[in-house]
């Protein structure tokens, strides 16, 4: 008999408690309330709990293909919980009541679920031992007599970034009423560039910073300022025929300042204000997973079998996320790190991000790379989850 995705949201909901899962959307509500950018980001952060709590709330229909994901995980994470004895539980619970925290998410725990999920369906019998044993590592798998460990761990990009996304769409939500004023006053179409050697961190000090000399610049007669902590540059913006709307336009400032950079259009009438700002360096988004994954090999490994670690990437889209795969910066830092000895024990590190949990991405739902120097590199039980994908 195949359960409603209604009912099925509303078990994951009983779950929490009601009480304490009413107090969180509300939580969220807030947090998308606060202003334009912000808020859409905040929507895609809290997608899962948003998805959940409509669906629970509403009449069963047909899925989006990401709504259909995120219930299948609130599906198996409500079994799980049946199946657990009473520490096991009380461990997930802890686990689940953690992601509904602060500016925490349920993304950790579905990428746990997720990987179980996977593991399953490559032959492997899994028994969720963090939960159920207190183990160090989340998972233990076997096939056909090896048997190999799997931590499950979430890092942000934002941990590889100088200039943060959560940074930059609370800045421009700041100045964005005053560059509608401005835009009012001086009708046209401008480019704003902003290079950020000190970076961009949500700290208040350095917003409000930032946005008065924004704002001091536009007010005067300088159309440049620049000193240790930021360098900014206006510039009247070309406009191409194809770039007219907002949706053109973004597409072509991208493909001029790249993957890395952080875009915002403000309009006013027939006025276009776009602001476009870079860090000092690149981006080290791999460098982080890589130092993560050093972090992680001495304390959540016990050493006795072939350790896998399971990465969850989060707070990237889907350019930067294949722009990461397509110039071997992911696989380059991963390999630093599987070549180095203290990595003997991990036979395998896989990277995934929503685009593959949410319904989208590479075909197996993760990039792998095996680890050649570890004695079960070559074991033919583990191959379906050790085989690199590139």
């Amino acid at each position: 008999m195949t359960v409603s995705p209604r009912t099925e949201a509303a078990r994951f909901i009983k779950l929490v408690g009601a009480v304490r899962w009413r107090r969180r959307i509300a939580e969220i509500t807030a947090m998308c309330r606060n202003g334009r950018r912000a808020g859409r980001a905040a929507v895609q952060r809290h997608l899962p709990e948003l998805t959940l709590d409509r669906l629970a709330r509403g009449e069963d229909r047909p899925l989006a293909l990401a709504e259909a994901q995120i219930v299948a995980l609130a599906q198996q994470t409500a079994k799980l919980a049946a199946s657990l004895a009473a520490d096991g539980r009380a461990r997930l619970l802890a686990a689940l009541q953690s992601g509904l925290e602060d500016e925490n998410t349920l993304i950790p725990l579905f990428h746990l679920i997720r990987t179980a999920t996977t593991q399953r369906a490559r032959g492997f019998s899994v028994h969720f031992a963090g939960l159920a044993d207190g183990a160090p590592y989340d998972l233990l798998i076997a096939r056909e007599g090896v048997e190999a460990e799997i931590v499950c761990d979430t890092i942000s990009a934002e941990e590889g970034r100088d200039v943060h996304r959560g940074a930059w769409v609370q800045l421009v939500d700041r100045i964005d009423p005053d560059l509608q004023t401005w835009l009012e006053a001086h009708p046209g179409r401008y480019v704003l560039k902003l290079t950020l050697p000190q970076g961009l961190k949500r700290e208040p000090e350095s917003l409000a910073a930032l946005h008065g000399r924004i704002r001091g610049m536009l007010g005067g007669s300088n159309r440049s300022d620049h000193d240790a902590a930021a360098v900014l540059r206006l510039d009247p913006l070309m406009l191409a025929a194809a770039q007219a709307d907002e949706a053109g336009l973004m597409a072509g400032m991208r493909r001029e300042f790249g993957t890395e950079a952080h875009l915002a259009v403000t309009t006013a009438g027939a006025g276009v204000f776009v602001m476009a700002a870079r860090a000092g360096r690149e981006n080290d988004i791999a460098v982080a997973i890589r130092r993560r994954l050093a972090a992680l090999t001495p304390t959540r490994l016990s050493g006795t079998r072939p350790g896998i670690l399971a990465m969850f990437v989060e707070d990237t889209d889907r350019a930067e996320w294949r722009d990461l795969q397509d110039r071997l910066v992911l696989e380059g830092e991963t390999r630093q790190f599987l070549a180095h000895h203290t990595a003997r024990g991990v036979v395998a590190v896989t990277c995934t991000s929503r685009h593959e949990m949410l319904g989208a991405g590479v075909a197996d739902g993760e990039v792998r790379f095996r680890n050649t120097g570890n004695p079960f590199a070559k074991a033919v039980a583990l191959a379906p989850s050790v085989l690199s994908t590139m």
